[in-house]
């Protein structure tokens, strides 16, 4: 059985109209919901719509991370990774701050919900996780710089 707590964020979804206000009287009586109206923000990704449809996007996100970075009013980057960058071998100074390195690349695979353009660059520098490098960090402020 689910706890109260289990259900904070619980968004219900669907065109049947009877059955979504059904499900929501159930939810009522066992946990004493409140509805909140139209979705338009959840864990980062905004929410709009339109008469065509649904677009989701993290701009709100990707701008948090550039703020916080102090890379807003830096150059922005036309491609997300070097195609000459050879991360594998290159030989580099360590980066010793791993913890900033891998929560940077956490954020940016959450961005990758939106922005599949960034997925394979993402994953690229997710793959060296025992021996993080200047050469890593650079490419990945180079992805952010590209979002």
């Amino acid at each position: 059985m689910a706890s109260l707590s289990e259900l904070d964020d619980l968004v219900i979804v669907g065109d049947d109209l009877d059955e979504i206000d059904f499900v929501k009287v159930l939810l009522d009586k066992k946990f004493s919901i409140e509805e909140l109206g139209t979705l338009k923000y959840f864990l980062g990704i905004e929410v709009a719509r339109s008469k065509d449809g649904i677009s989701l996007c993290q701009r709100k996100y990707a701008f948090d991370m550039l703020q916080e970075s102090g890379l807003l009013a830096g150059k922005s980057s036309s491609t997300p990774m070097d195609n000459n960058a050879e991360l594998h071998s290159a030989p580099s100074a360590p980066y010793f701050e791993v913890t900033s390195y891998r929560r940077l690349i956490g954020k940016l695979s959450y961005l990758t919900h939106t922005r599949p353009d960034i997925s394979f660059s993402i994953g690229h520098l997710s793959q060296f996780p025992p021996a993080h490098t200047v050469d890593h960090f650079k490419a990945a402020i180079r992805v952010l710089k590209y979002c």
